[in-house]
């Protein structure tokens, strides 16, 4: 034992990716290996996914080294001598990382990453990419909705309190910039991310005071800016009355806003809207929140509800009606020999992969070295060789800025049906000629070699 502290990055992992990696040390397996991460399906309800969580998943790869501590730790872990674990000791990841740049929408059974890499490093990563790329991605495409579903309108994040741990609130407030959210409560996020702070007031503050318009006067005392009034915490429509003599006796109308957080959100921003247009305050915006998503957003917009701006937390935070991903990280290729996986409903197609897109994300997924097809783009790009990044080091605000104009340009080719709040319709993947060919003889040769079945 060395007493130092094991890192928690590289512990950060299934305790089957240790053994395994310890199996295939002693064995002598550390030639070439490559993974692929892909969704294989799309969830109930979504017509595309965004692409999210490289950044931090790059982060922990090139962090990702066992020392003696790791080693002893992972030795613990399986109840076994720590000199049992020496091999282990020293290993770091040294290998190749193709992804798809964070922002760009991807569809069912296409790689979001690869990795190539020794067998026991690329075996190590598994769970950490997963974890991070699964989570954000699923996030990120709520997100995405939500700002289909406001129509131009801002929609701004309100979900740290709600998110499942704080980390989880933070990529929460990332990726929902990256799709196009206004600003987040969060305010690590927005220090971090250059992000627009934003927040109001709670209830609580309202009850704290004798009546609301003391707790407003007060409030507005504290911020002499532009400030946002929560009118919901007794009546609403006196609320808004309260709000609207407080802003226009003490000029804060300009900028300023209301905010409905609770009951009929469409009926009472109408009543709202004709209280402070007959106060003199047209230019007084309302905001809404409380349990919102893009359904609900979607059915405010349709209906024509005079609401400025939308603030989204619990459901999008936890992506609440598609909290998971089906996603898989699996092996398609060893020493130069094409794998797969043939287990019923769960098929994987053998060796390393490129997605060639055409205009309107008509998407082929294709073997690695395929050429190019005339008027298509490839998708993956090397991020990592060696075990370190590649291209320039970018700060995280410049890095979140060219996602998000990814994923606009993204936005744009994206097919009406696929951009449907209410059953959309996915655009699906094509598979290049030589992948389909090199699947059936993986196939075949599997049927034959390991099942014993007469080759077809």
């Amino acid at each position: 034992m060395t007493g130092e502290k094991p890192s928690q990055d590289v512990l950060t992992t299934d305790l089957y990716e240790a053994t395994m990696c310890l199996a295939y040390l002693r064995e002598g397996m550390t030639g070439e290996a490559t993974f692929s991460l892909f969704v294989r399906k799309l969830p109930p309800g979504r017509g595309f996914l965004v692409a999210a969580g490289l950044e931090p998943a790059l982060d922990h790869l090139s962090r990702l080294r066992v020392g003696p501590a790791e080693a002893a730790a992972f030795a613990a872990a399986m109840n076994r001598p720590a000199e049992e674990l020496e091999a282990m000791d020293g290993l770091e990841f040294r290998g190749e990382v193709r992804a798809v740049p964070e922002g760009r929408i991807v569809l069912a059974g296409e790689p979001l990453l690869e990795v190539t890499a020794p067998l026991p490093q690329a075996q190590l990563a598994e769970t950490i990419l997963l974890n991070q790329l699964s989570h954000q991605t699923a996030v990120a495409s709520k997100a995405a909705r939500c700002v289909l579903a406001a129509r131009g309108r801002p929609v701004v994040d309100f979900g740290l309190r709600r998110t499942h741990g704080t980390e989880a609130g933070h990529a929460m407030a990332r990726v929902s910039a990256l799709t196009g959210f206004a600003g987040t409560s969060d305010v690590a996020a927005a220090h971090t991310y250059g992000l627009r702070a934003v927040g109001t007031m709670a209830h609580s503050y309202i009850e704290a005071y004798e009546d609301e318009e003391t707790a407003f006067r007060a409030f507005a005392r504290a911020h002499p800016g532009p400030v946002t009034l929560l009118v919901d915490t007794y009546d609403t429509e006196a609320g808004v009355r309260t709000a609207a003599r407080v802003l226009r006796d003490l000029g804060h109308g300009p900028r300023s806003a209301i905010r409905l957080d609770s009951g009929d959100l469409g009926e009472l921003a109408v009543r709202s809207r004709q209280i402070l247009d007959a106060a003199g305050l047209p230019e007084v915006r309302i905001t809404a929140s409380g349990g919102l998503d893009e359904y609900e957003i979607d059915r405010l917009v349709e209906s024509g509800a005079p609401i400025d701006m939308y603030a989204v937390g619990t459901k999008a935070g936890v992506s609440a009606d598609a909290p998971y991903l089906d996603s898989a990280y699996k092996l398609v290729a060893y020493e130069g020999r094409p794998v797969m996986k043939l287990s019923r409903r769960k098929v994987t197609r053998p060796a390393a992969k490129q997605v060639f897109r055409r205009p309107g994300l008509r998407d082929t997924v294709a073997l690695r070295d395929e050429p190019v097809p005339p008027g298509a783009e490839p998708l993956l790009e090397t991020v990592m060789t060696g075990g370190r990044r590649t291209g320039p080091a970018l700060g995280a605000a410049a890095a979140l800025g060219a996602a998000r104009r990814r994923f606009e340009a993204d936005l744009a080719e994206l097919p009406d049906a696929a951009r449907r709040i209410r059953e959309p319709h996915p655009p699906e993947a094509q598979v290049s000629g030589a992948l389909t060919r090199l699947t059936g003889e993986v196939r075949r040769r599997i049927e034959t070699r390991v099942l014993g079945a007469p080759g077809r």
